[in-house]
C-alpha cells in the first residue's frame, strides 16, 4: 500500500536530521493521468501513468542541496538524505538561503473553499475517447477541412504535500480534464492548420466537444490562401489566445530573479507607469476553480491577492524568500517548486483590466493592420525590451478582415507596447491568465 504523503515528508525530514542537516523541507506529489487520441474515429493511442515523486532540500549552515526520487522505500529515503547533506557541504555558501521564519508561515494548510479538485469520478477511457471522436468528427464536418492532425482528451489528478523543519505542514489536491483538436484545411503546399481546446478543473465546466472541433476547423479554414503583409508600421491586434504572452513578458521582467541580476527592462521601473493609465494587473491566488490558485506557496508562505500594477503604475516584484532577502523586500508568497528543484519566483492567477470595446470594435478601429493569431520563435532582449517575433494571422483593411497572413515579423519595444496597448473585453475569465485581445497602435511589420 502506498505511503500517505504526510508520512513520507515526515520520514524525509527525520532522515535529513539524522544525516546532519541543520534544516530541511520536503515535498511529495502523487499523480495519475490518462490520455486518449483518436484518428479516423478509432482509438490511435492510449496512455495511463501513476506515480509518487519525492523531493528533499537540506541546509547545512548557509549551504543547500536538493535531491529527488520516485522510489519511496525507506532505504532510498535514507540514501537521499545522506547524499543531499554531502552535496550541501560541498555547495557554495549563500547568505540568502534558508527556510521561512515560523511567524512568516501561512495559517491555511489546505485548499478548502478553492475548489481545485473535482469530486466526481475519474472519466472512463471510453468517455475520453468519445470526447475526442466527437471533436474530430465536428472538425471534419467543416467544409474545406481535409483532415484532423490530432484529437485528444485527457484527465489528471494530483495530491501535493509540503513539510519543513520550521513547523510547516500542508497539502491539497488538484484535478484537470482537457480536450483539444488540431484541424488541417487545404491540400499540398497550400495546407494550413489551427486548433481549439479547453481545460477545466471540473469536468462539468468543459466545453462541448463538437464546439471545439468545429471551431478548430473554422480557424484552419480562415488561414487558407495566406500572403505576406506589406512592410511598414501598422497597428497590431494580438488575439485573446496569444495576448497573454505580452503580459508574460511583463511578468518575466518583474520576476525577483531577473531584478536581482539586473537583467530586466523594468529593473528601475518601481512606481513608474508601465501600462496605460486605467489598466491594472491583479494577482489573485484564491480564485475559485482556477488552475493557478493555491492556499500557500512552495515555501509555506501565505498567498494573497495583490495589485502588481495599479492604474498603470508598477507596485511590486514577484519574490520568493531568497530574492526577497537579496532585494531587502518582504516576500510576496510567490515561490514555486517541484520535487526535483528548489523554489523560484512564479506568478499565480493574473487578470488584466478588460476594456469596453469588443474585438470586432478594435478591428474596425485599427483600420489597416494585422490581427495576430499565432506566433513562432522570438528574439527578445530582456535588458532593453526590444521585441521581434514571427507571426501569422489575418489582414485587416479599412476595418474589415480581408485575407490570411503568414511569414511575417512583428517588432517593437515592450516598454512602449505595454504602455500603449488597448484591451478588448473578450478575456476568458476561467483561465489562470485572464487577458483580453490587445491592440498595439504601431509596430513594425516585415513581410513582402
Amino acid at each position: 500500500m502506498p505511503k500517505a504523503l504526510d508520512a513520507l515528508t515526515k520520514t524525509l525530514l527525520q532522515a535529513a536530521t539524522r544525516a546532519g542537516a541543520d534544516a530541511a523541507d520536503a515535498m511529495a506529489i502523487s499523480a495519475s493521468s490518462v490520455s486518449i487520441e483518436v484518428r479516423g474515429g478509432v482509438l490511435e493511442q492510449a496512455e495511463r501513468s501513476e506515480g509518487t515523486d519525492i523531493g528533499l532540500r537540506v541546509f547545512v549552515g548557509q549551504r543547500s542541496a536538493n535531491v529527488s526520487a520516485s522510489d519511496t522505500s525507506t532505504r532510498t529515503i535514507e540514501e537521499m538524505a545522506e547524499r543531499a547533506v554531502a552535496m550541501a557541504r560541498e555547495a557554495p555558501e549563500d547568505p540568502h538561503a534558508g527556510l521561512a521564519e515560523p511567524d512568516q508561515l501561512a495559517s491555511a494548510r489546505s485548499a478548502d473553499g478553492l475548489e481545485l479538485c473535482d469530486p466526481t469520478p475519474e472519466p472512463t477511457p471510453d468517455a475520453l475517447q468519445d470526447d475526442a471522436a466527437r471533436a474530430e468528427a465536428a472538425a471534419l464536418a467543416v467544409k474545406g477541412v481535409s483532415q484532423v492532425q490530432s484529437a485528444g482528451a485527457g484527465y489528471g489528478a494530483q495530491q501535493i504535500y509540503l513539510a519543513a523543519t520550521n513547523g510547516f505542514e500542508g497539502g491539497y489536491s488538484r484535478s484537470e480534464r482537457g480536450l483539444s483538436c488540431v484541424a488541417i484545411a487545404g491540400s499540398g503546399t497550400g495546407m494550413e492548420r489551427d486548433y481549439d481546446g479547453d481545460s477545466r478543473i471540473f469536468q462539468a465546466d468543459l466545453r462541448d466537444a463538437a464546439d471545439i472541433g468545429a471551431r478548430a476547423g473554422a480557424r484552419a479554414l480562415a488561414r487558407l490562401d495566406a500572403r505576406k503583409p506589406p512592410t511598414g508600421s501598422y497597428p497590431v491586434l494580438f488575439d485573446e489566445r496569444i495576448a497573454a504572452s505580452l503580459i508574460g513578458h511583463l511578468l518575466g521582467a518583474i520576476n525577483g530573479q531577473a531584478i536581482a541580476r539586473g537583467a530586466s527592462f523594468l529593473r528601475d521601473a518601481m512606481g513608474e507607469q508601465v501600462l496605460a493609465k486605467g489598466l491594472s494587473l491583479i494577482e489573485d491566488p484564491h480564485r475559485v476553480r482556477a488552475t493557478g490558485s493555491r492556499p500557500f506557496d512552495a515555501e509555506g508562505l501565505p498567498t494573497a491577492r495583490r495589485a502588481i500594477v495599479a492604474d498603470g503604475v508598477l507596485q511590486g516584484w514577484t519574490l520568493d524568500l531568497a530574492t526577497s532577502r537579496k532585494l531587502d523586500r518582504p516576500p510576496s508568497g510567490n515561490a514555486a517548486r517541484g520535487p526535483s528543484s528548489g523554489p523560484q519566483p512564479s506568478n499565480w492567477n493574473i487578470a488584466l483590466t478588460q476594456g469596453e470595446a469588443s474585438r470586432d470594435d478594435l478591428i474596425r478601429e485599427m483600420g489597416t493592420g494585422l490581427l495576430v493569431t499565432s506566433m513562432i520563435g522570438s528574439t527578445i532582449n530582456p535588458n532593453t525590451g526590444d521585441y521581434s517575433r514571427g507571426a501569422s494571422g489575418l489582414w485587416v483593411e479599412n476595418g474589415e478582415i480581408t485575407h490570411a497572413i503568414n511569414e511575417c515579423t512583428i517588432a517593437g519595444n515592450l516598454r512602449d507596447m505595454l504602455r500603449q496597448m488597448q484591451p478588448a473585453n473578450d478575456a476568458r475569465t476561467h483561465l489562470s491568465r485572464v487577458v483580453p485581445s490587445l491592440l498595439v497602435p504601431g509596430m513594425t511589420l516585415a513581410g513582402a
